[in-house]
């Protein structure tokens, strides 16, 4: 569902609430993602710059890196702090691991569907 989210340049985030293995299965996921973002970026990322990347919302992006201590609160706002030895650590735990089944999204062929223009006439 995040590759579709991604290919439409939409935002997505699972219906709630979820169930207590709902939880730790998104959660578990989108750890990884952002791990794998997070081990390769050399620079400043905010929360929405990780939205638009990954398709996560920002509220599930911002519980997952408090989750990790990744996230601190300063100034009204959500700041990512992380360093590449903090995020190895992550990595190399055995809580955060790679999910069962990958997408490739070079080999996803989708489109929106269109939807009919209805129109109402009156009488």
């Amino acid at each position: 569902s995040y590759e579709l989210s991604r290919l439409e340049g939409m935002v997505g985030s699972p219906e709630q609430p979820l169930s207590d293995l709902g939880k730790l299965s998104y959660r578990s996921y989108w750890s990884w993602v952002l791990l794998e973002i997070l081990r390769d970026f050399r620079g400043t990322l905010s929360i929405k710059d990780l939205s638009q990347m990954t398709s996560i919302s920002q509220t599930d992006i911002i519980s997952t890196l408090q989750s990790m201590n990744m996230v601190k609160y300063w100034k009204g706002q959500h700041v990512i702090c992380v360093t590449p030895k903090l995020v190895e650590e992550h990595i190399r735990s055995s809580q955060y691991k790679m999910p069962r089944l990958c997408v490739d999204s070079a080999a996803l062929r989708w489109a929106p569907r269109k939807h009919a223009n209805n129109k109402l006439s009156k009488k």
